[in-house]
């Protein structure tokens, strides 16, 4: 017997039926223990709920915050774009064509690597490293 032709078993769709007499063997309780909020109906408690006491999340101080106008830039390193022919210019758009990066958004050129080559690079932001390491090499940063 494989996966493919399993059958459902003839007790699954029934549900269980409580509070119909004590032979039944879910009477009187039905299977709900003795009083407490658990035994009632309605009676869930939430998630970190700790019983009363004052919860976890609440007793931590709150810490730190994310702001929402921080540009997340895409990280290029010289070792990278060395791959390339310094013919044509860097741009972001070439980078996604060769999938050097993945994510939209603004590149930066970091200066991890050598440059041999005179590149002219049109990207959204350059480290200083890495704008020195260009110039040297005879490159260009429009």
């Amino acid at each position: 017997m494989d996966l493919s032709n399993l059958a459902r078993p003839d007790r699954a769709g029934k549900r269980k039926r409580v509070g119909r007499g004590e032979s039944s063997g879910l009477g009187k309780t039905c299977g709900k223990g003795h009083k407490g909020q658990k035994s009632r109906s309605g009676g869930k408690v939430g998630r970190g709920f700790e019983g009363g006491q004052m919860p976890l999340q609440r007793r931590l101080p709150k810490k730190g915050f994310n702001n929402v106008f921080r540009t997340e830039y895409n990280i290029v390193s010289l070792e990278t774009i060395s791959k390339l022919k310094p013919s044509e210019p860097i741009t972001s758009a070439l980078l996604r064509e060769n999938k050097l990066v993945k994510r939209v958004g603004p590149v930066k050129l970091l200066s991890d690597g050598e440059v041999s080559a005179a590149y002219v690079i049109r990207l959204e932001a350059v480290s200083e490293n890495a704008r020195k390491k260009i110039q040297d090499a005879g490159g260009v940063i429009e």
